[in-house]
């Protein structure tokens, strides 16, 4: 029987849950996160998983997330066990290649993983991104700059690009301005 262990914390960004197996960092739960929660993600990815809340396993993700929230980190350095179909991990593999302070649309994802027409399917497994922060799946924006579905609130991704200061001005603000 596999075994999960769960922690939560509070950080500047909110309180944070988080489960990791012997393999790595498995689940990110944001604050007011919509979707299904952990719940949700055990039943299809950890069904009848022991599931013991502690925090010595989860340290090392812990102190990295803390740094990240707190602006002191720009890259995690974690052992994670991504479970995702193979379309997933390949929007996963390219969304974590987006650095710190910058931004992607959806639809040059779907162009860099060779299926231009899956923007949607593009976004709606960056919506069950089961790691978000580490896999910033809130870097990707809508072409033209709009801010689009976040697992923990449009509030909070703007509170991140802005954090990273990625946040560009929209369109709109600067039609006003001529």
């Amino acid at each position: 029987m596999e075994t999960l262990f769960t922690s939560r914390f509070e950080t500047p960004i909110g309180a944070l849950r988080i489960a990791s197996s012997e393999k790595g960092l498995a689940y990110i739960e944001l604050p007011n996160e919509s979707g299904r929660g952990f719940g949700g993600w055990c039943t299809t990815h950890a069904k009848g998983a022991k599931v013991i809340d502690r925090r010595t396993p989860n340290d090392v993700y812990i102190d990295q997330i803390m740094e990240y929230a707190e602006g002191s980190r720009r890259e995690f350095e974690l052992e994670l066990d991504m479970r995702a179909t193979p379309f997933q991990k390949s929007v996963y593999e390219f969304v974590s290649k987006i650095g710190y302070g910058e931004i992607c649309a959806y639809s040059d994802i779907a162009n860099a993983i060779g299926n231009p027409k899956a923007v949607r399917a593009v976004g709606a497994a960056n919506g069950a991104n089961p790691i978000p922060l580490i896999v910033p799946c809130h870097r990707v924006i809508a072409r033209g700059g709009a801010l689009q579905g976040y697992a923990g609130g449009l509030g909070l991704k703007a509170r991140l690009l802005a954090m990273e200061q990625s946040l560009p001005e929209p369109e709109a603000e600067q039609a006003r301005l001529f």
